[in-house]
């Protein structure tokens, strides 16, 4: 079992380990995943995402060799944009979600940063590595560079404060260097929690030390600050209607069944766009929904029924969610069940609770407002 370089740091936290993606991971730690949950819909919540792998993938043509593996279209990105992105096998599964930053343009150093999932670090390299022409570099540098996330109301105010402004300079889904304690840190505004914010991305040998220092700037500024394990980290992308790899995406699961089209580009080549028109034009059997549950708490696994009593579906994510109040699931139906104010009932313990198929997401990630 790998752990993270902040491991002691957690230990000394009062942190609950549990595995993870391979990974011994901080599940919570004392104040408990509601209250950390909720630490980060008000305050600064800091994520150690070391878990996380990055790719670099350099040369002449980097750009559309990457275009035709990855769903999304990359190939209008400016330097330092970034982008959600799905990696897809033939079938249309996905075989990961993925942000991609653009870092240089130009044929010689046409430079790319990917970030992908822990569980899936080894599986995504092989896939690249098989597919990218000669002449390409594809180098894992994520033993070299360390990944962790400060979320909130209070993450820009709290990082421009150590950056001389840098992240506040910068549009949403774009990344900036900046020089924090002497540092060379990249900061992507970017995050999966529904908050503004930053994940960054810095030396590996200075994994602890800037931690420390944020930590430290922020008890010296007065701002709520704390540390949020995996749990509240789950809650906090469910109730934004985030996907998680092996519940609501994974190597059987289409885009189109995940409400992911959106990250697809039809209007190029990519690894599984025939599948997926080839679905488009047979019509879905399954689609995803998020069911808010009456007297119980649902979970992953636990089968959907229909108002009469039919086996029709699975959850595929389940909890209480702190902000919404609600206890809900993400679960995989038939379309004619997928209506907003369908009434279901999912079985929990051989009990059938009532349950109504809702809008998504249950909570509006912030950058989405209206202003």
């Amino acid at each position: 079992m790998k752990t993270t370089l902040l491991k002691p740091w957690h230990e000394a936290a009062g942190a609950r380990f549990a595995p993870f993606a391979g990974f011994e991971m901080p599940i919570q730690y004392p104040a408990g995943a509601v209250e950390e949950h909720r630490l980060c819909r008000r305050g600064a919540g800091f994520f150690d995402i070391d878990h996380m792998g990055q790719f670099i993938i350099r040369g002449n043509g980097a750009g559309e060799a990457l275009s035709s593996l990855v769903s999304s279209r990359i190939l209008d990105m400016k330097e330092n944009e970034a982008r959600y992105a799905l990696l897809l096998n033939e079938a249309g599964g996905v075989i990961d979600d993925l942000f991609i930053y653009r870092m240089n343009k130009n044929e010689a150093e046409d430079g790319w940063f990917v970030v992908v999932n822990a569980g899936n670090r080894d599986a995504d390299y092989a896939w690249f590595r098989e597919r990218l022409p000669a002449g390409l570099s594809l180098e894992d540098v994520s033993s070299k560079v360390y990944m962790i996330s400060v979320q909130g109301p209070l993450a820009v105010k709290l990082l421009d404060s150590v950056s001389g402004g840098a992240l506040s300079s910068i549009p949403r889904l774009s990344m900036t260097t900046a020089n924090i304690m002497g540092l060379p840190v990249r900061m992507g505004r970017t995050g999966y929690t529904g908050e503004d914010g930053a994940e960054l991305f810095y030396a590996a040998d200075k994994a602890l030390e800037l931690w420390e220092f944020l930590f430290a700037e922020a008890e010296r500024q007065g701002l709520e600050a704390g540390p949020v394990g995996l749990a509240a980290r789950d809650s906090l992308r469910f109730e934004a209607g985030m996907p998680l790899h092996g519940h609501e995406i994974g190597p059987d699961i289409t885009p189109l069944e995940a409400l992911l089209s959106w990250a697809c580009d039809f209007e190029k080549e990519f690894t599984g766009r025939a599948s997926l028109l080839a679905l488009k034009e047979q019509g879905l059997k399954r689609k995803l929904v998020t069911i808010n549950v009456k007297g119980g708490v649902p979970r992953e696994g636990y089968r959907v029924l229909s108002r009469e009593g039919e086996d029709i579906g699975v959850c595929a994510a389940g909890m209480f969610c702190p902000t919404s109040g609600t206890y809900s699931a993400n679960a995989f139906v038939p379309p004619e069940y997928a209506r907003t104010g369908t009434v279901l009932a999912v079985s929990i313990r051989g009990n059938a609770k009532e349950g109504t198929v809702i809008k998504r997401p249950l909570y509006i990630p912030v950058y989405r407002r209206s202003v």
